[in-house]
């Protein structure tokens, strides 16, 4: 069972966190469009040895996104198969020069013009090609892991060929969190395990799931995400304690789960509240609405994914847990 954790490279990493993680994905690597992969400004290079002999089992992978700047590197380099050849090598480069046990592709999203990236209908088909290019070359350099973090939500499942990604690549990390943000105006979980009655977006962590492996991908190597970061919506009616209301506003970024359970949970006017139909908390004061994980639903969610059969989870990101409640119920419940 994978338990994974997204980590920033500032983030602070300790011998217990690694005895309990089996992978670690750095963020983030950054793609140009001459198909290289800077990671000049990972200090986590450094540290690669000392967390392996920490944990000899641990997998360090590198998470790869665009470069500032460069919003259409992955749609460009997808299409070339110079260029896919040249993002081949570098990613194998990560392995044998470096350290890293794999590269995570965190492409937001093909064939998506709506999050800041240029895309193209074309993306479908090339990100196949591309990730083809990389397992190859991977392989060939002695082996590594090949992964993709994805969309949590039918529009990821028809921008991608999940068939195929599923013959090339050792696991998915599906984004099963952001389910609400900044594209919506409905206040709601953000990270539900399951619907609630009355939301009109239909989307969970079990729907996802569900939804991509109809698709294609195996379950057993698909790996739910979970959120360590909460999502707020201000300016709301207070009404329904604010759940599935809707606001001015999309969905921003609220505090870190330790600060949030420090600082918010039942203080300063917000009041804690659960919703047992979709295994989730949030907060109300009335006019804000914050969604998150907690304890309880990552206790559910082990329980889920030990279940169905699932491969593990993973969760973004690792500073926002300090404390380690979270990382310490994710330990617990996949055992």
């Amino acid at each position: 069972m994978i338990l994974l954790g997204y980590a920033g490279d500032a983030s602070t990493i300790t011998q217990e966190d690694v005895q309990k993680l089996t992978h670690i994905n750095v963020a983030f690597g950054k793609l140009l469009v001459d198909g290289s992969i800077d990671i000049s400004h990972l200090n986590m290079t450094g540290r690669l040895k000392q967390l392996h002999a920490w944990n000899p089992a641990l997998k360090i992978m590198v998470s790869i996104v665009p470069m500032e700047g460069h919003p259409n590197a992955f749609t460009e380099c997808a299409a070339s198969p110079a260029l896919r050849g040249k993002v081949a090598a570098a990613c194998a480069e990560l392995i044998t020069k470096y350290g890293y046990d794999g590269v995570d592709f965190d492409w937001e999203f093909p064939c998506v013009p709506s999050n800041g990236m240029d895309s193209s209908p074309a993306d479908k088909h090339n990100y196949t090609l591309l990730c083809r290019e990389v397992r190859k070359a991977v392989d060939a350099c002695g082996g590594g892991l090949v992964t993709v973090a994805a969309g949590g939500d039918l529009y990821y499942a028809e921008s991608v060929e999940l068939a195929e990604l599923a013959k090339i690549l050792d696991y998915l990390c599906l984004m099963t969190y952001d389910l609400k943000c900044g594209f919506h105006a409905l206040a709601g979980h953000h990270t539900q395990l399951f619907s609630s009655t009355g939301d009109v977006f239909r989307n969970s962590c079990d729907q996802a799931l569900r939804l991509f492996e109809s698709y294609g991908f195996p379950r057993e190597r698909l790996l739910m995400g979970a959120a360590f970061y909460s999502r707020k919506w201000i300016e709301i009616g207070n009404r329904n304690n604010g759940l599935l209301q809707i606001s001015p506003k999309g969905g921003g970024y609220g505090p870190g789960y330790t600060e949030l359970s420090e600082n918010y949970v039942n203080k300063q006017g917000f009041i804690r509240y659960w919703d047992d139909e979709a295994k989730a908390p949030w907060l109300f004061d009335g006019s804000t609405f914050l969604s998150y994980d907690d304890e309880e639903s990552l206790a559910h969610k082990a329980a889920y994914v030990k279940a169905h059969g699932y491969g593990g989870i993973f969760y973004w990101e690792h500073r926002h847990d300090p404390s380690r409640k979270l990382l310490n119920t994710l330990h617990e419940g996949l055992k």
